[in-house]
């Protein structure tokens, strides 16, 4: 029956766990693994995106933005993608970052973030408001994620690649909302992929489990009264699932487990498979021979408290230059700025040399941290000039700049402006000398300046297409 070769050990735990139910989740093994879209509300509605999406989709039912498309399709290649109107991601990991309820102003916190499938939808959810902490403690991972966050236009980024312990030592009591998708022994995704199976049987559950108790004490202590955290992995090990939870439970108990929103293809946690704790049961539980996903755990909690009111009580970073000593070093700025229809807080602006940052709203003084990014990056104020970044061409969104080129999709010179060439424009297509954003169906690519006719490609090096 099995076309997967699983691992024996997993097989026989899974048969002593699901009991009657273990032929049927066997079974799913040999069907094939499921493809998923999140589209950037940010950027367009569902609904639009629906009457331009240019392959077939299928609502994912348990996920509001959230697409089912078929496995023979290259949606990564389109240049809806490249505008940042969607995310690629298992259905089933949708969940962790459909159901924690970030408001727009929160200070949220991403601790394990890489590539950034979750970290974006906290930032779409945040509405260019409060900050998006986005961690991941391999720097490597860390570059993946900030290009996604730039990619989807995020406004009010911090992301860091620091051990949660440091983060602790910053944070303290800081985030209304924090995301942990813990790393773990993958057992949910063999099906989608099968090159897990190789760390899950060199590391084992207890590995992960031992990793996740070493995060969990961290990421409560950062988390304010009244705040809330989702815990979530992609394994079935009740080590790494009830139990994790178990062990926070007992470590915090100020901690205490919420419902989350349901779906009729949902299973409670178990708490047998754990300390026997009713509460387990608010957990979720995502079999893949139940619904149309891979395998998932989450948990959602909130810290015993009232929330403060007013305002949150924290010093902002130190700014390189005061704000009474910018406006001439930023004539520029304010220069390429007046065809920029944003509200801009002038004191929010931070010139490090030569480039300049929009800062999220309220961070803590940090001092030491490993950073990538602190705020969006702007671009960088040179001699007599400003040269706006890819960022923010990617955070503007549809009618908020005043020199664009848009070409339709279906259009060649949009591919090749990816590819990095020299677009030759028609004349009713040039809109005037100096930069202009180049957009397809309205939505922003990059940036190009006009010479004549032609625009030169300013698109970022290092994303264009082979």
């Amino acid at each position: 029956m099995m076309c997967m070769n699983i691992p024996e050990s997993f097989a026989a735990r899974m048969k002593d766990l699901l009991g009657e139910e273990y032929n049927d989740f066997l079974a799913s093994y040999d069907d094939a693994r499921l493809y998923g879209l999140r589209v950037n509300t940010s950027k367009i509605t569902c609904e639009e995106f629906e009457k331009i999406c240019p392959y077939e989709i299928t609502p994912i039912p348990w996920i509001a933005n959230g697409y089912f498309y078929k496995g023979d399709v290259q949606p990564a290649k389109h240049p809806y993608y490249h505008a940042g109107l969607y995310y690629l991601q298992e259905p089933s990991a949708m969940t962790p970052a459909s159901r924690i309820p970030v408001n727009p102003g929160d200070a949220v916190l991403d601790l394990c973030a890489a590539p950034g499938g979750k970290a974006t939808e906290l930032g779409v959810k945040l509405g260019k408001r409060g900050v998006l902490v986005a961690n991941d403690i391999s720097s490597s991972r860390a570059k993946a994620l900030l290009k996604n966050i730039e990619l989807f236009g995020i406004r009010n980024p911090f992301v860091v690649s620091e051990p949660p312990a440091k983060l602790a030592s910053s944070f303290e009591g800081y985030f209304d909302k924090i995301l942990l998708d813990a790393p773990c022994s993958g057992e949910g995704m063999f099906r989608k992929d099968p090159s897990v199976m190789k760390s899950y049987e060199q590391n084992g559950v207890d590995f992960y489990a031992k990793l996740q108790r070493e995060i969990l004490i961290p990421a409560a202590k950062m988390l304010k009264t009244g705040g809330i955290m989702l815990y979530s992995t992609c394994t079935f090990s009740p080590e790494e699932d009830e139990q994790s939870i178990d062990f926070l439970l007992e470590s915090c108990p100020d901690m205490k487990l919420i419902d989350i929103e349901g779906y009729e293809g949902f299973d409670t946690g178990r708490p047998e498979w754990g300390s026997g704790n009713e509460e387990l049961k608010k957990c979720v539980r995502i079999w893949p021979h139940r619904m149309n996903g891979e395998g998932h755990f989450v948990a959602m909690l909130k810290k015993d408290g009232e929330t403060a009111d007013g305002m949150r009580a924290v010093s902002r970073m130190k700014t390189v230059h005061k704000a009474s000593n910018k406006n001439k070093e930023l004539e520029t700025f304010f220069e390429f700025a007046n065809d920029l229809d944003w509200d801009i807080d002038a004191s929010r602006l931070e010139l490090q040399g030569e480039r300049l940052f929009y800062m999220p709203e309220g961070l803590p003084k940090l001092r030491g941290m490993r950073f990538l990014r602190n705020g969006l990056y702007m671009g960088d104020c040179l001699k007599g000039r400003f040269e706006p970044s890819q960022a923010l061409a990617m955070a503007i969104g549809r009618g908020e700049f005043a020199k664009t080129v848009s070409l339709p999709e279906s259009d060649e010179r949009v591919r090749r402006y990816l590819k990095g060439e020299t677009i030759t424009l028609n004349e009713s297509e040039v809109p005037c000398k100096g930069w202009i954003l180049f957009c397809v169906d309205g939505f922003p690519l990059g940036w190009g300046k006009c010479v004549g006719s032609n625009l030169k490609n300013k698109y970022h090096s290092g994303w264009r297409l082979l």
